[in-house]
This record gives C-alpha cells, sequence and structure tokens, in this order.
C-alpha cells in the first residue's frame, strides 16, 4: 500500500474557501484606497485653483494700493508684481470694469 499523500478535490475546494475572504478583504481594502486617493487628489487640485485665485486677488489689490488703480490685465501683475502660474494648466479670466473697481477675477483649473 502506498503511504503518500494524496490530494483530494475536496482538499483543493477547502483550499479555495479559505482563500475567498481574504481576497475579497484585500480587494475592498485596495477599493477603500483607491477611492481615498482619488479624493484627496480632487482635493489638492481645487486648493491650487484656491490658492492662484487668492494670490491674483492679493497681487490685484496690492497693485491699487501702491498705484492707486487697479492692474488694467494679468499681464501687468506678471510683469510688476511677480505672479506666476502654468498657462496649461489654469485659466484666469480677468474682466476690469473701472480703474477703481476690484476687476472680476476666476481661476479655472484645466486639470479637472
Amino acid at each position: 500500500m502506498n503511504h503518500t499523500e494524496k490530494i483530494h478535490r475536496s482538499d483543493i475546494g477547502h483550499f479555495w474557501k479559505g482563500l475567498i475572504l481574504p481576497v475579497l478583504i484585500f480587494l475592498g481594502l485596495l477599493l477603500f484606497l483607491s477611492a481615498g486617493i482619488g479624493n484627496v487628489s480632487s482635493l489638492s487640485e481645487e486648493e491650487s485653483r484656491r490658492c492662484l485665485q487668492d494670490a491674483v486677488i492679493r497681487a490685484t489689490v496690492q497693485c491699487y494700493a501702491l498705484e492707486g488703480m487697479y492692474p488694467p490685465n494679468i499681464e501687468y501683475l506678471e510683469d510688476h508684481y511677480g505672479l506666476s502660474f502654468d498657462r496649461e494648466r489654469f485659466i484666469v479670466h480677468y474682466e476690469v470694469f473701472a480703474g477703481n473697481i476690484l476687476p472680476d477675477i476666476t481661476v479655472i483649473d484645466l486639470s479637472m
């Protein structure tokens, strides 16, 4: 009689049944982590947009305080007040009504 162990089909079935729960838990954690990373990424993009908008407003107000008028365009802020931003990622809408009224400033993030 041969005393070597034989692998039965029922042993293989128990192996797979014992593996299902850990694999499902791993996939659930992976999904949870992926959703969390996506959420952090979108928050970071929104924060970048808001920081740029705040910087444009600060430079605009600084120009008004120093020169007595709001800058005529966004390029003026870049040339005279050191404002810089990635034009491939952001659109800065800067609409002037008059030299003594705060311009309408909107920043759009193209990566969102």
